[in-house]
């Protein structure tokens, strides 16, 4: 009998034909439903009872007749490359078939809500009212994975790792059963950012393992540590019976406002090209034992880096996901850098794979780049940079994919989360998938429903002919298929629950997590060595301020005070007080200013055009030195008479200013006795408002507490860097171009420390070592 953590290997063997001995086969069950073939001389084969998959036999070794013909097929067999398999499979394929390989699922979570965003029902009931289990497919999910063809299936929440691998099965067992046979390609966006007030035991699992967030990453300026991390996260990745991950976010943050900036590896190219690298090779490869072939195996997860060309430079700081942030732009003609952390990181790998195999566009205009038609479309539309640049210049031949939502409508307002169609608003949503697909792309971010994509199909061959869409289709039915070939999933894709509740956030892994969150932590300032702290130091910690703020589906929440850190943890590190009388020390945790998106509707109620600063301090700010006329504009069907997005003369106060006023009024409180700043942040901000108040600061962009606290008491030296530039006012941010890295006045502290680009310190002081001389911009 094959041993159980085999049985959950959901690819290939490796095989060796050069062996004269006997094929030994060995058989087992999962769950009773599940069939694992093992053989000594090729693939570990798995299927469902209930798919009607058959064995053949060839030679004495065994294939799965996915198809059901009763013969071998060329894509049947595992000797054969991904590429044979993918092109022959293609071939068989009808218009149907290949339509639906185009769908990438909306968000799905499992299970499915009764209601809100991602709702589902179970026998046309909620799940609490079927009687059915939680790891069980939906309604809505059956019908896409039947009716529809889809077989890209984005996961968001799962209840458990052990539901996540009974739900795979599921799904696998339930989509080998029909036409050919293709496994669902299942995929996630980041899932391994901290949980701030978990508990970290060395020893104690989790249901994930924890990871600092990519600006994060980006600040400890390691790429060893960046390419682990994919390793980890893929193994994990590969037990919840995930083969694709959308990400790494690989846009330069050379915008200070854009709020996915924190996503981002920083403002370098160098340093995001090199990190980009890193990520990619530690997702995709599998080394040693756990190889198959040119670097695929047991542990490899396909990368879907973003977003192409580069979405950093929103105008403003508006971000793409709405109508009033469409826009990207250059005012420093610096398109070329955005390009580096693909066609310098993502594109080439270390490792055997290569490249990254998928990529997706950003839902932006890149304003004024199309150099062949001079078209101003979102970037899934243009033809020239999808075809003419990513594919021809530089010869990208991966799966390119939308974001989610790009052939939707839109909203009636600017602030409405609908759908993108930036650059083809007045076009239909036929007319959209068809124009992704003249553009280049192979599929539809965030579409269940084939009938678009077959009206786009139509439209070419009223175009073209039906020979030439027909190639066209099969083209990117190649792409897509190779994805889920190299993976192994035609083989096996079917999971051992056990091995996945073993695997996903086991104590070495989480091990690993909390390290790295220690390396990126930043410390900007130590006046008179105050840090580290010693243990059992009096401290007050102040409670933190949450604003009310509004989700992208317009729910509002409440503003409140709540404990800044899990008290019962810093406990176990100082004696926490009540009041600054009693403290020996102050430790205050804030994070960014919060200003909003840059875009208002009440100012568009009161006459205005809606558009507003977006600011990077706490205190009121007005806008002298915006530009008195936009770059970009334009929106035909919401706003045809907004012309000119200039925000200038407006003003505006962030949301949590009251964390500042905490900080201030502490520091007043505590007279003479130090007062150290924590920090949280996704973005530069400007450390003029406070930062000569205090003896301390500490800067991260999502850890958990206790990493914040190992480094005040000095368990660990902090080593991270800066990854962007911390500006020295909002009128340097203001004059800064939106596409050009390391232009900004930087602040210089009371110790005379500029805040720069690959700055930090450890308790000696500034650092000064390989990783500052090989990226400083000095």
């Amino acid at each position: 009998m094959m041993k159980t953590n085999k049985l959950t290997l959901p690819i290939l063997l490796a095989f060796a034909f050069f062996s004269c001995e006997k094929n030994q086969i060995s058989q087992t069950e999962l769950d009773g439903e599940i069939i694992v073939i093992s053989q000594s001389q090729g693939a570990t084969l798995g299927y469902s009872k209930k798919s009607g998959v058959s064995i053949l036999d060839k030679d004495g070794l065994h294939f799965k007749d996915l198809n059901k013909n009763g013969q071998l097929d060329k894509y049947e067999d595992w000797r054969l490359s991904s590429d044979e398999r993918a092109k022959d499979l293609a071939s068989k394929l009808s218009v149907e078939q290949i339509a639906g390989l185009m769908l990438y699922s909306s968000h799905q979570s499992i299970p499915a809500a009764p209601g809100g965003f991602g709702a589902g029902t179970y026998g046309g009931k909620p799940l609490s009212e079927s009687g059915l289990p939680t790891h069980s497919l939906s309604d809505q999910q059956k019908k896409f994975l039947e009716e529809d063809n889809l077989r890209h299936v984005l996961i968001t929440r799962v209840e458990s790792p052990e539901i996540a691998a009974r739900w795979t099965n599921e799904a696998q067992a339930f989509v080998e059963g029909l036409g050919m046979g293709i496994p669902a390609n299942n995929s996630s966006d980041p899932r391994h950012g901290p949980v701030a007030r978990t508990e970290y035991n060395a020893g104690a699992g989790g249901t994930i393992s924890m990871w600092p967030e990519s600006l994060g990453l980006a600040a400890t300026f390691d790429t060893e540590l960046v390419e682990r991390f994919g390793e980890v996260a893929s193994m994990e990745y590969r037990a919840l019976g995930l083969t694709t991950a959308l990400s790494p976010q690989i846009d330069l943050g050379t915008e200070p406002r854009w709020n996915r900036l924190k996503g981002t590896f920083g403002e370098d190219p160098t340093l995001s090209a090199d990190m980009a690298r890193a990520y990619v090779d530690g997702f995709q490869t599998s080394k040693n034992g756990f190889e198959i072939a040119n670097g695929w195996g047991f542990h490899s997860v396909n990368a879907m880096v973003k977003h192409w060309p580069g979405g950093g430079p929103e105008e403003g700081g508006r971000d793409g996901h709405f109508a009033y942030g469409k826009f990207a732009v250059y005012p420093g003609d610096n398109f070329k850098d955005h390009l580096i952390p693909f066609t310098e990181g993502a594109f080439k790998l270390n490792g055997k794979t290569k490249s990254a195999t998928a990529v997706m566009p950003y839902y932006t205009i890149s304003y004024g780049q199309d150099k062949k038609n001079q078209l101003n479309t979102a970037n899934a539309y243009n033809e020239y940079l999808i075809t003419d640049l990513l594919r021809g210049e530089y010869g990208y031949d991966g799966v390119v994919c939308t974001d989610w939502g790009v052939t939707g409508n839109e909203g009636p307002n600017p602030e409405d989360f609908r759908g993108k169609p930036w650059g083809l608003e007045d076009k239909t949503v036929e007319e959209r998938h068809y124009q992704v697909l003249m553009a280049g792309a192979d599929q539809f971010g965030g579409n269940n429903d084939i009938k678009p994509v077959l009206a786009a199909y139509q439209m070419g061959v009223e175009e073209h002919g039906e020979e030439w869409m027909r190639e066209r289709f099969e083209t990117s039915a190649v792409r897509l298929l190779r994805n889920i070939f190299q993976a192994g999933l035609f083989e096996n894709p079917y999971l051992n629950p056990e091995n996945t509740k073993a695997t996903v956030g086991k104590p070495e892994f989480m091990d690993e997590g909390f390290e790295a969150q220690l390396k990126s932590i930043v410390m900007l300032k130590n006046k008179d060595s105050v840090l580290p702290l010693k243990e059992k130091t009096k401290v007050y910690i102040p409670q933190k301020f949450i604003p009310s703020t509004t989700n992208w589906w317009g729910v509002k929440s409440e503003e409140k005070w709540v404990d800044a850190i899990n008290l019962a943890i810093a406990k176990n590190y100082f004696e926490v007080v009540s009041n600054s009388e009693e403290a020996e020390a102050a430790l205050v945790f804030i994070s960014n200013p919060e200003s909003g998106t840059g875009y208002d509707p009440e100012d568009r109620e009161k006459g205005g055009t809606g558009y507003v600063p977006i600011s990077l301090q706490y205190g009121p700010y007005k806008a002298e030195h915006a530009r008195s006329e936009s770059i970009a504009s334009g929106d035909p069907v919401i706003a045809p008479s907004v012309t000119n997005r200039t925000y200038k003369d407006k003003s505006i106060t962030a949301s949590n200013i009251k964390e500042l006023e905490t900080l201030l009024e502490t520091k007043k409180s505590m007279g003479n006795k130090p007062v150290i700043a924590i920090i949280e942040t996704g973005n530069p901000m400007i450390f003029a408002e406070f930062e000569r108040e205090v003896q301390g600061i500490l800067l991260h962009f999502g850890v958990q507490d206790q990493a914040i606290l190992d480094i005040l008491t000095g368990k660990k030296e902090p080593s991270a860097l800066l990854p962007v530039q911390m500006p020295a006012d909002m009128k340097t941010v203001e004059l800064q171009m939106e596409d050009v890295p390391h232009d900004m006045e930087c602040h210089v502290d009371e110790i005379g420390n500029a805040y720069d680009f690959a700055f930090g310190l450890n308790w000696s002081g500034k650092i000064e070592d390989e990783r500052v001389r090989k990226y400083s911009k000095k």
